[in-house]
């Protein structure tokens, strides 16, 4: 029965059975089994080291006797503020009555000592709560609920960093063993190969996993949980699992060159991303901002708003019945996307499915062809586009947006510019990473670029019309220099800016001070002129990225990354170092990767200056990087016919 099961298994994934026979053995399914039993066995009995015992303290919060005695001492107090006020008054010249004063003191005096007797009980470690007065139904559905949310975030952690690392470090050893191609040479697809792989490597794992799935379900179902949110966090899961397993795979494939340092660098990754999106969930940050795609990677950010008493806090009553306060508001171009269930179920899902498409499209360019860019031309202009979709869809939503309430005498409203102001950092952020990144991508190396010099005008691009002319080449060609390419990349994000840039006066409807940056301090010339020298400047990066990419040296690479981001990053933090304020000298932010700092404080002739002069430098530096390309190209043949 079971080799017939296996024999069908194989017929459909021959590499998940490879890889499950070297993992399913005796020895470590009974290790695993153990610690996962042990760690559900520690789990439980730490939360039942918390069971209610005869010492319970009054005051403890599943006492019954505790509220009514804090309300006893809070009404003995008002009552003794009263008598002191009589004491006050009787004593006083002007109403003084000694009958009615010495009545006034005994009464204080009595209330003093029921005070301090209720006190006594509370807080004097004498008296203790009877055991029928406390709640221990309460008790035990919160140590259910803590044995629930720990072992959800004990399943995220567990799948994803030991899943992560079993992966990376199951193909880099396949690769350095070279078994990794003979597995190539196989008749089974990319995608066939790479699927056993997620499935099989990490069994360990998925074995831990699914034998404290039972406690999970128990536990969940004890503390009040929906099956509807329990399942749900399966599912996203899953989803999370196959997103990250798939990029581990695809960080393997590309980062040959770190060695043994892959495994511990993609699982630490992961670790350091997990940790991050825990502690921003536990500061309840909010979600709504542009960037709030990327957390969502984590699911920890499910658990926190499938389960918000993962931090102690409850927006709801313990059905769980919907999404969390923070999460409600989400919405994608105004459309609302969290609200329900259903909505924040999809948008995971759809946010994984989208990135997970993508990276199996460079797993399968990567897999028979290891030297070959993770992504094509034509592919980074969907990325870049697609990235804006994001940026730009969880920046517009509507919400009350913080305005201070004493202008105009109205409370906070919505204002749709200050929503994009407010998110043009993180914009710039994730599209200055991705231009980092599409630098080194989709720039060849010197031999592809040699080859490229030599052989394009034999037509063996296989592409007609346009596409076979040398701007269809520099456009969409794999082996060609990628300035044209990162510059149209760099359209693609600069034009929703700019195009925001042009009407945002228009769209500033209440006439506010949201704009003064754009419309007194810099002026919309101006920062549109700042638009095309952070094109520039990127541009100037790129040409320095590729020319190092043709250097004879086999280390291309390392001095490519530390010259290009020396470049880049080091300027702005040495002018924070040394505290060099664009108010006093704005001319080295100008030439900086970030040229808006110092627009509202240098003259439009000083502005297009500088925007001269980086035109001169990038003209210059493609014309050099152009007769380089002609000349390795023209020695590459000479040497050939020699």
């Amino acid at each position: 029965m079971m080799g017939s099961l296996f024999d069908k298994v194989g017929d459909w994934n021959p590499q998940f059975i490879r890889e499950i026979k070297g993992r399913l053995k005796l020895f470590p399914v009974l290790v695993t089994a153990g610690m996962s039993i042990l760690g559900q066995i520690v789990i439980f009995l730490i939360q039942l080291g918390q069971y209610p015992e005869r010492k319970y303290a009054i005051t403890a919060p599943y006492c019954l006797l505790g509220k009514d005695y804090q309300k006893q001492l809070q009404d003995l107090y008002k009552v003794g503020d009263k008598i002191q006020k009589q004491v006050y008054y009787f004593s006083s010249k002007a109403n003084f009555d000694l009958e009615k004063l010495n009545a006034a003191k005994e009464q204080l005096k009595l209330t003093q000592a029921e005070q301090k007797r209720v006190n006594d009980v509370m807080y004097g470690g004498k008296f203790f709560c009877p055991i029928d007065k406390i709640d221990f139904q309460d008790w035990w559905r919160d140590h259910w609920e803590y044995i629930f949310l720990s072992l959800s975030v004990i399943f995220v952690f567990a799948l994803l960093v030991g899943g992560t690392y079993l992966l990376i470090n199951n193909l880099a050893q396949e690769e350095r063993r070279s078994t990794l191609n003979f597995i190539r040479l196989s008749p089974q697809s990319e995608t066939s190969i790479l699927t056993g792989k997620i499935l099989g490597v990490p069994i360990l794992v998925y074995l831990f996993t699914a034998l404290a799935t039972p406690l999970h379900l128990v536990s969940g179902k004890a503390a009040g949980i929906a099956f509807s949110h329990i399942f749900s966090f399966y599912i996203i899961l899953i989803g999370g699992c196959i997103f990250f397993f798939s990029a581990a795979l695809l960080f393997t494939l590309s980062t040959k060159f770190l060695g043994g340092f892959q495994p511990w660098l993609g699982s630490g990754l992961v670790l350091v991303f997990l940790m991050f999106t825990l502690t921003l969930s536990s500061s309840r940050s909010h979600a709504n901002h542009a960037g709030v795609w990327f957390t969502m990677f984590s699911p920890i950010f499910a658990v926190e708003h499938l389960f918000p008493n993962l931090f102690g806090r409850s927006y709801y009553n313990s059905s769980y019945d919907s999404s969390s306060p923070l999460f409600a508001n989400l919405q994608f171009f105004h459309i609302s996307v969290g609200s329900t269930l259903i909505g924040l179920v999809t948008t995971h899902l759809a946010n994984f499915g989208l990135w997970t498409y993508g990276i199996w499209q460079g797993l399968e360019r990567r897999f028979r062809n290891p030297n070959t860019a993770i992504i094509s031309k034509f592919q980074s202009y969907w990325l870049v586009a697609g990235l804006q979709v994001l940026l730009w869809g969880f920046t517009l939503q509507k919400s009350n947006n913080y305005y201070p309430p004493s202008y105009l005498g109205k409370h906070s409203y919505y204002e749709l510019n200050y929503q994009i102001t407010t998110n043009l950092p993180i914009l710039f952020a994730f599209n200055l990473a991705l231009l980092f990144g599409l630098m080194f991508i989709l720039s060849p190396q010197r031999q592809v670029i040699q080859d490229w010099a030599r052989y394009r005008h034999h037509g063996g691009s296989g592409r007609q019309g346009w596409q076979h002319s040398l701007f269809g080449d520099l456009l969409l060609g794999e082996k060609s220099p990628s300035l044209v390419a990162i510059a149209l990349n760099l359209i693609i994000m600069l034009v929703p800016v700019a195009t925001w840039v042009l009407l945002a006066i228009n769209l500033n409807s209440r006439q506010n001070n949201v704009l003064d940056w754009l419309i007194n301090d810099a002026g919309r010339f101006e920062v549109l002129v700042g638009l095309a020298m952070f094109f520039t400047i990127i541009m100037i990066n790129a040409t320095i990225t590729q020319r190092m990419l043709i250097l004879k040296t086999s280390k291309r690479y390392f001095w490519a990354v530390g010259t290009v981001g020396a470049v880049m990053f080091l300027p702005p933090i040495i002018f924070a170092m040394i505290n060099l304020n664009p108010q006093n000298n704005a001319f080295p932010w100008l030439m900086s990767i970030f040229p808006w700092a110092g627009l509202q404080y240098a003259g439009t002739p000083i502005v297009l200056t500088v925007f001269v002069a980086e035109l001169v430098i990038l003209a210059g530096l493609i014309f050099f990087l152009t007769k380089k390309i002609q000349n390795e190209g023209a020695s590459e043949t000479k040497a050939m016919g020699n």
